[in-house]
């Protein structure tokens, strides 16, 4: 990487102004991205751009450089952090040893001692980065991947062929344990067509699938291998909502694949079992989720209770590979792609040469899988909804053409009714989030978090719909919200400034008084005596 992000944070404005022009950042290989004058702002921030290098100030408002140390080192283990601070807080500082913190420089700030302590961190920075990508330590990584014979159970499970009385002997033989007493199969996809520069795709895998390993297998207790070319995971859950919690997780995992290694990274994960037998059922679910990067894009994690629309199921199998291909079209593709699906199907399956008998089966078969995946998918179809039988027998005495035209213009009614209904789902999740914000906004306990454990979703998922549905975050919806009916209560009523913050979930009526005067440019007092004189 040839330059590293930092982010500055103290409550005095003049001192980042100060730092920034003290050094030459850019002949450091360092660029300063932004700059917050308090933690809450800062964390904001941190969470936004994901800087490289935190330097800041411990003592401010809202939240002290310490307790931002924590959060940050908390969801973001890899960002290095940088203490400046007065003579009295600085042995303090330096007993945080806990926190991992890079560096304790005394304020005031030197700029031979702050380009040293750079200097440093750069040279830190590149060996971590070189290391991750050193071919040599990939290659040995690759040649000592998991046992043999443990991979090989594992693979047989996830492709469904392994019966109930053989799990006790594979699990002593191999000394495997699934404590569960949930789990769920995790598909991990990496591209091989968006690598970086003069790495080979092969080994980029391997990073990946080490990383993996070492950021999400320990945690959730995960059986981890490769498969078909991607890395497969099977977490152990002790409950089932945890699936939430891990599909947060993956997403933060995917958005550390690109920014460290270059690999870009999908994330499918599966439906929760109870019993290792289902995961093959998890695996397949995984990797259709993995194949909905197509709509909701790569370098995320796709559950995929999340990715099919609310009250839908799945199609059940067609026998034929270009029908099952058809449906996926359906569900994925373009319209161009459907109608392509449809004439692949009809040349190679539906229209060879064959005997009346297998030209009858196979039109019941379409019919019959055509009628169920508009069952499972609470699809309307004109032709579907009546008579079956009659739909068979009219079907029976189309000729090429007409029928080519009606299975085209059939599947992209499907397809854009399928569209339709998860464009609904999402804008019925935003809508459900709006009114719950409107009934629990006074609510000091009200955050992100409570949001999504109300719909049942993950947060990365939802935050993802909410900002693409009404372009802004849940969290500044939340706040200017609370600020709207406070901005009224304030108008409208003569309780006291602290009893309006507590009204509309502000604890501490310090921070209600900063935010109010960040949104409105004053005060809350002045805001209200400005009101009064207008109306006077």
């Amino acid at each position: 990487m040839d330059k590293y992000t930092v982010l500055l944070v103290d409550d005095e404005e003049e001192v980042i102004h100060v730092i920034m022009k003290k050094i030459n950042w850019e002949g450091l290989g360092f660029s300063v991205v932004g700059y917050a004058n308090n933690g809450v702002r800062a964390f904001e921030m941190v969470e936004e751009l994901q800087p490289d290098v935190v330097m800041t100030d411990i003592k401010m408002p809202f939240m002290d450089g310490m307790e931002l140390a924590h959060c940050i080192k908390t969801d973001y283990p890899t960002t290095k952090i940088l203490f400046f601070t007065g003579f009295d807080e600085f042995e303090y500082a330096k007993g945080a040893v806990h926190l991992e913190v890079e560096e304790y420089i005394l304020k005031p700030i030197n700029s031979v001692e702050l380009t040293n302590v750079f200097t440093q961190l750069k040279i830190k920075l590149d060996q971590e980065i070189s290391e991750k990508r050193n071919v040599q330590i990939l290659q040995k990584y690759y040649m000592e991947s998991l046992p043999l014979l443990q991979a090989n159970f594992y693979t047989s499970l996830v492709e469904g062929r392994i019966r109930e009385d053989e799990i006790p002997k594979y699990l002593l033989d191999y000394q495997l344990s699934f404590p569960g007493p949930y789990f769920c199969c995790l598909v991990i996809h990496t591209s091989s067509s968006q690598i970086p520069k003069d790495m080979n795709p092969l080994l980029l895998a391997t990073s990946v699938h080490r990383q993996a390993k070492e950021r999400l297998a320990e945690k959730w207790q995960a059986k981890c291998f490769s498969y078909l070319g991607n890395t497969i995971l099977i977490p152990q859950l002790k409950e089932e909502g945890e699936v939430w919690e891990l599909t947060d997780e993956c997403d933060r995992f995917c958005k550390y694949a690109r920014g460290i290694i270059g690999a870009v990274v999908t994330v499918g994960i599966g439906q929760v079992c109870e019993n290792i037998l289902a995961l093959a059922q998890s695996y397949s679910s995984a990797r259709e989720a993995v194949s909905y990067r197509v709509i909701y894009g790569a370098s995320r994690a796709i559950n995929m209770k999340e990715a099919v629309p609310q009250g839908a199921g799945k199609s059940g199998p067609a026998n034929d590979v270009d029908l099952s291909g058809l449906l996926k079209m359906v569900r994925l593709a373009s319209a161009e792609d459907v109608a392509q699906a449809a004439d692949k199907y009809l040349n190679h399956t539906f229209f060879p040469n064959k005997s009346l008998q297998q030209h009858h089966i196979d039109m019941m078969e379409l019919v019959s899988t055509l009628y169920r995946f508009a069952s499972n998918n609470d699809i309307e179809a004109d032709d579907l909804s009546g008579d079956i039988r009659e739909l068979y027998s009219r079907l029976l005495d189309l000729e090429p053409s007409a029928m080519r035209q009606w299975l085209v213009d059939t599947s992209l009614s499907f397809r854009e009714q399928l569209i339709h209904a998860r464009n609904k789902s999402t804008k019925s999740f935003v809508t459900r989030a709006e009114e719950y914000v409107h009934h629990h906004y006074a609510d000091e306990e009200l955050s992100l978090d409570s949001v999504c454990e109300f719909l049942g979703v993950s947060n990365s998922y939802f935050s993802s719909i909410f900002k693409k549905e009404t372009g802004n975050s849940f969290i500044s919806y939340l706040t200017d919200f609370r600020l709207d009916r406070a901005s009224r209560m304030l108008v409208e009523t003569n309780e006291k400034s602290y009893i309006i913050a507590k009204n509309v979930g502000y604890t501490d009526p310090n921070y209600f008084s900063y935010v109010f005067k960040k949104r409105f440019g004053v005060s809350p007092s002045k805001y209200r005596k400005e009101h009064e004189e207008s109306e006077n």
